[in-house]
């Protein structure tokens, strides 16, 4: 009886094992083929699988009447790429342009010439696709007849190229908290044209405006590296709203509706003038108070 028993459990314990083997084998054979790549699921670079990024909601701006705002000044900010602190709107993987080019350019947001200060000239993504990949007819001489030949060049804008960001925003003063805000109202690259031959100076100007209370639902999806925590990556939402970037003040407000630069100021005097202007931003906050 006992060895009937035993011959009984060794047999369960055969067929129980010989499942398990088929059952993994099977699983194998459906994650991992010749002609496939492995599942995400299983091979996870990472602990957890992370959607709190692509879940977060952007919260609306609060609701304001033009009686709470007694007092405001516009700020045209410029964001050098090349500073340290912005190094991450240059990110090899996702640059920063790409995405607001991208989305500009599959309708997702809506931009504006940039030439236009007031948002009232909107431009659709086929304008925007032809002005960062043109081409111009050129004539060059040819190196044997030394006879000029008419040639078409193309000319492709990249993100490579963009190095400066011009940010326009308002400073206010909410009477009913009694706080002074910032809101960005919008975002332009700056192109930096170059003679192609020469390879001389030509100008730099905006390629266009995105007006960023529409575009903050786009900058919240895309994620930027967080150097004090793998865990809670940044978004660009994040950047523009906790104001996480390195800049100086290009232009205010002001009757000659000119910049720093048109006024006179250059170089290192254009960035004195440029804290100047922040210190009395924070000083019009500092002397609502009395202490």
């Amino acid at each position: 009886m006992k060895s009937m028993k035993l011959f009984s459990g060794l047999l369960a314990l055969m067929f129980f094992a010989t499942a398990v083997s088929a059952q993994r084998d099977a699983e194998l054979d459906d994650i991992i083929t010749e002609s496939s790549a492995p599942s995400e699921d299983l091979f996870l670079d990472d602990i957890v699988e992370r959607t709190l990024v692509y879940e977060s909601k952007v919260l609306p701006y609060e609701s304001l009447r033009e009686a709470d705002i007694p007092w405001q000044k516009r700020i045209w900010r410029v964001i050098d790429t090349r500073e340290k602190l912005n190094l991450h709107f240059q990110n090899e993987k996702e640059p920063f342009f790409n995405i607001i080019k991208d989305a500009a350019i599959n309708g997702e947001i809506t931009v504006f010439k940039g030439d236009d200060k007031n948002f009232s000239q909107p431009m659709f993504g086929s304008e925007v696709e032809k002005m960062l990949k043109r081409q111009d007819t050129i004539q060059v001489p040819d190196p044997e007849t030394f006879d000029l030949v008419t040639t078409i060049r193309t000319l492709e804008i990249f993100a490579s190229s963009i190095q400066t960001y011009r940010v326009k925003e308002v400073w206010y003063f909410n009477k009913e908290e009694s706080v002074v805000k910032c809101r960005i109202l919008g975002i332009a690259p700056i192109y930096q044209e170059f003679d192609p031959d020469s390879g001389v100076f030509l100008a730099e100007y905006p390629l266009f405006w995105v007006y960023y209370p529409q575009a903050r639902e786009i900058l919240a999806r895309h994620k930027v590296f967080n150097a004090n925590n793998d865990a809670a990556p940044l978004t660009w939402y994040d950047i523009f709203e906790q104001r996480q970037f390195s800049s100086f003040i290009w232009k205010q407000s002001n009757e000659l509706d000119a910049h720093l630069s048109a006024l006179g100021y250059e170089g290192v005097d254009l960035l004195m003038e440029s804290e100047k202007i922040k210190a009395e931003l924070f000083n019009f906050e500092h002397d609502l108070w009395s202490y």
